[in-house]
């Protein structure tokens, strides 16, 4: 090759290999995994079938998160089967955290290529009901994930109440409750750095514009971004109304006593995290047999690992 051919395609990789941590991406998901148990419990006798458990690995090597919070995992034990199943069919997420609550069956869990920098469960919060105290139905993880050296990214993930009805409370009060919590930590949060890399996700059981909802998202400068994720089935078109959502698939749970489609699982984001976000690489995954796995499906986003 003639010098001047050599010294020019060595500066182009150069300039290539520094432009890479500012090109750099990172992907986020939540899944529902129902019932991802290795083992009976008094309340939930049933097991995750092997068929189960294969499609839940397939729906989240399709997604290739980088980072995947979880709901309805059972034990340790259950967490790092499906860590190290994962692993040995090509995704390795090494990193790992579990936080339960007052329900000891099902926890929420998240799974990090990166390493935790900071850990914080809340696995111990409680709220005043009509007079009585309650503990958060299954607490929530809460992490510091360090993507490179200049980039940390704070995920908070939930399972709030479900939407069963219980002798002891009303459940959509007690949902809201929990919810309030839950803002309460991101608030502390936004008030230390209001420009943090905040990312908080999950089961929230809930529809769009009810209390919880709304009391997630908050107001003002700090109110939370709803990414709505959806299906990536070439839907394009405006909402007939300007103040609607568009009429794309964003339904994430099949509810099979009424054989209703909801979203009620989510992906919101701090106005900082926002100027990262890439919108076009965010939806919901659609496979076919999708319900093999669960009743819910997975949702995913992606961002830029550098702040803009």
């Amino acid at each position: 090759m003639h010098p001047l051919l050599h010294g020019c395609l060595v500066f182009l990789i150069l300039l290539a290999s520094s432009a890479a941590p500012g090109a750099q991406t990172f992907r986020v998901a939540t899944y529902n995994v129902e019932n991802y148990l290795d083992r009976p419990t008094e309340t939930r006798r049933v097991t995750k079938s092997p068929e189960a458990k294969a499609r839940v690995r397939e729906s989240i090597r399709t997604l290739k998160p980088d980072i995947i919070a979880l709901q309805e995992i059972g034990s340790v034990s259950a967490l790092l089967e499906l860590r190290d199943s994962l692993k040995a069919e090509g995704l390795d997420l090494p990193h790992w955290e579990l936080a339960g609550g007052f329900d000891t069956n099902i926890h929420v869990a998240i799974l990090s290529r990166f390493p935790f920098v900071a850990r914080r469960p809340h696995t111990n919060a409680t709220f005043l009901l009509s007079g009585r105290r309650f503990r958060t139905s299954r607490g929530f993880a809460e992490v510091d994930v360090r993507i490179n050296p200049n980039y940390t990214l704070t995920v908070i993930t939930a399972h709030l109440k479900s939407q069963r009805p219980i002798p002891e409370a009303d459940e959509a009060e007690m949902r809201l409750e929990e919810a309030k919590i839950l803002r309460g930590i991101v608030d502390k949060r936004l008030a230390a750095n209001p420009n943090a890399n905040i990312i908080v996700l999950g089961d929230f059981n809930s529809t769009k514009d009810t209390p919880p909802i709304r009391t997630l998202l908050g107001r003002g400068s700090t109110r939370l971004i709803d990414t709505r994720p959806a299906e990536k089935n070439g839907d394009n078109a405006p909402p007939p109304n300007p103040n609607w959502d568009p009429r794309n698939i964003t339904w994430t749970h099949h509810y099979g006593v009424e054989d209703t489609y909801s979203r009620i699982d989510y992906i919101l984001i701090s106005p900082g995290l926002a100027r990262e976000w890439v919108k076009e690489e965010t939806y919901v995954l659609a496979i076919p047999n999708w319900g093999v796995a669960s009743d819910h499906r997975p949702l995913v986003a992606t961002f830029h690992a550098a702040d803009r």
